[in-house]
């Protein structure tokens, strides 16, 4: 049985077992720089599209791109702030973490990697409508993300999970990236990526780690509706020479890829938390059916619909959806830190 239908507009149609058909469009993630550079550049586009997810709308208003500077004084401004990505900015970003509540292999890790980047950007700051409940869920689990495009049929990684905050993802032709969420709250998270490529581009293996910093605020609109604001920093370092040359050399096609595939995966998260408020029969039948993802995290995921549902129902309607995912502990703090 089919489980995806293409429209000719490029969108899906996931076919729910019930009958009902939930429409989402595809995003259209931006691969040119891995055929450009050596696909360990990837664990930057993969640690910003997998989990990362999050703040960005291609309708959306956003701040130029922030890149690493080449030029002195670029990025500088009036109030004599740093200038972006400078020695000076970055060490305000890293001063702003909370590595007083994080365990000290935790803080040397992220440090040993953030205070020497090979790479630094800025990912352009965005403001999408999502309830803050599905934004949070889909930023510490992004399995279902995978999940979801495995089922729409338009990705070939394979995800699974090594611990509670702890993904591996693969994309079946050498790259293998490893996602750790360190730290979060609602209005950061920490995330540690370490990935590597063993295939036929090159003649050895290459390694690449990453920390990604999101942060993120909410605000509430007359008609009910929630704004996540967010702002991602990149931190990238390459363990080899030459692929550090390269990576250098050609930042700015990478970080054009990675603005794009920020700003399409947030767009459909958006859709996602749209769906389950519009269509929530259709997506609990879709969380029940979710490849690459266990089931407490399904369940988790069908609660979270079911709260986005409700939330979204005109005041003094009740509403009748509930989960039809087996019960299970939901694993979602509202902080956690290691």
């Amino acid at each position: 049985m089919e489980r995806v239908a293409v429209a000719p507009s490029g969108e899906r149609n996931i076919n729910a077992s019930k009958g009902a058909v939930l429409v989402i469009s595809t995003p259209m993630m931006d691969n040119s720089c891995t055929r450009f550079t050596p696909r360990i550049i990837l664990t930057l586009v993969v640690g910003c599209s997998i989990w990362v997810t999050l703040a960005g709308n291609l309708q959306a208003q956003s701040t130029p791109a922030r890149r690493f500077p080449t030029v002195p004084g670029w990025g500088g401004n009036a109030d004599n702030e740093p200038r972006v990505g400078s020695a000076a900015h970055r060490k305000s970003i890293l001063d702003a973490l909370p590595l007083d509540r994080l365990t000290p292999a935790a803080r040397t890790q992220i440090l040993s990697i953030a205070e020497n980047p090979t790479l630094f950007r800025q990912l352009p700051s965005q403001a999408i409508t999502c309830d803050k409940d599905m934004f949070l869920f889909l930023t510490r689990n992004p399995d279902v993300l995978v999940g979801l495009w495995d089922l729409m049929d338009i990705t070939k990684v394979q995800s699974r999970r090594l611990g509670p905050y702890q993904i591996e993802a693969a994309d079946g032709v050498g790259t293998v990236c490893k996602v750790d969420l360190v730290y979060g709250d609602a209005s950061q998270h920490i995330f540690v990526v370490d990935g590597s490529y063993d295939g036929k581009m090159t003649p050895a293996p290459i390694r690449g780690k990453g920390v990604f910093v999101l942060h993120s605020s909410y605000a509430q609109g007359s008609d009910g509706q929630t704004t996540v604001s967010g702002t991602l920093d990149c931190f990238v370092q390459l363990e080899s020479l030459g692929v550090d040359l390269i990576a250098r050399t050609l930042s700015p096609i990478i970080g054009r890829s990675a603005d794009s595939n920020f700003m399409q995966t947030a767009h459909f998260i958006a859709q996602v938390s749209q769906s389950s408020s519009h269509n929530p029969s259709a997506m609990l039948d879709i969380a029940d059916r979710l490849p690459q993802v266990e089931p407490p995290i399904r369940k988790a995921f069908a609660d979270t619909i079911v709260t986005v549902a409700r939330r979204g129902q005109p005041a003094g309607r009740n509403t009748s959806v509930q989960p039809a995912v087996a019960d299970a502990k939901d694993r979602g703090p509202r902080e956690m830190a290691r």
